[in-house]
């Protein structure tokens, strides 16, 4: 034994906490963000206030644009239920089953009522990626080889590709549009930042209304599963039924909020270019480009002689 535990054997699987590239993404926006925080008292009057609204807002709709790519959130579905929890076992465990569905798979989570139940932790979590590139079917395979608990393996196989419920090519084919499209937003997001520092007001406010556009495109992709019928996926004596999660009703708030800012800054381009510049961060520039010198100096030397 080191430490209690045997040194050459695979020991349980703990559930995850956090995603590492979530973590990442978020990292460097808030590195972003504390950046321009440092350099905020630098800037005077009310223009401050305004700097740091349109910074912090456009840092936050880019981070949300990436995160939802890794997130595992966008249909989710709780049930606590009676279950087996091995297979060729009659033991039953009382836990709560959650299906988690993101862009890149799904994942299975059981966690036991209480934890500790059969002189076992039961804690799990467990990813079936099936974005592209990845096969779905083997690591399916593979937590059949680790024996994972039967409640997940029985949610897992609902989503192969061998299963009767036949949802894995819709779900995977509509996740990847929906990705794809998410970073076509991302990119147009990048464009319009560099309008408005140029400044070009109305093309910036033009692209974040097709950064809005995008956003919910991706939206309308990943609804499409819904024209398959999901089957039954039944727990004991429950059903386990999932619904949008919290990343497919973050994106389209913050689609909207595109649509809303975009909008306005074109109206405003158009109906009160003076208070549009005011909130840029303009007025005073143009207003010291046609400032009138105060006093003008002329050497006499030149006038006496016609030049």
């Amino acid at each position: 034994l080191f430490d209690g535990v045997y040194p050459f054997y695979p020991q349980q699987r703990k559930a995850a906490v956090f995603d590492i590239s979530t973590i990442i993404v978020i990292v460097v926006f808030l590195t972003l963000a504390c950046s321009f925080l440092l350099i905020i008292p630098g800037i005077r009057g009310r223009a401050r206030l305004y700097w740091t609204l349109r910074v912090l807002l456009s840092l936050f709709v880019g981070v949300v644009i990436v995160v939802v790519q890794f997130t595992r959130d966008w249909e989710t579905g709780w049930v606590q239920a009676n279950t087996s929890y091995k297979s060729f076992s009659h033991v039953q465990v009382n836990a709560d089953i959650g299906l988690h569905i993101g862009l890149a798979g799904v994942n299975v989570t059981l966690r036991g009522n209480p934890v500790e139940q059969i002189n076992e932790t039961i804690n799990y979590n467990e990813h079936f990626p099936w974005n592209f590139g990845v096969d779905y079917d083997r690591s399916y395979s593979e937590g059949l080889q680790k024996g994972l608990p039967s409640p997940i393996l029985y949610v897992a196989e609902k989503f192969s590709t061998q299963s009767p419920c036949a949802v894995h090519r819709q779900y995977r084919i509509a996740s990847h549009y929906a990705s794809a499209m998410l970073w076509v937003a991302f990119c147009t997001w990048v464009i319009s930042n560099i309008l408005f520092s140029m400044p070009v007001l109305i093309y910036g406010g033009y692209m974040l209304l097709v950064t809005g556009a995008f956003m919910i495109f991706s939206l309308l992709s990943f609804s499409t599963v819904r024209n398959t019928p999901m089957c039954l996926i039944q727990i004991g004596t429950r059903t386990l039924h999932v619904a949008y999660g919290g990343s497919f009703w973050l994106m389209l708030a913050i689609g909207l909020l595109c649509f809303v800012v975009g909008i306005t800054i074109v109206a405003m381009h158009y109906l009160s270019l003076d208070l549009l510049k005011t909130f840029f961060d303009l007025r005073e520039d143009k207003a010291e480009e046609y400032q009138e010198m105060p006093e003008v100096f002329i050497n006499p030397h030149f006038v006496s002689k016609g030049l």
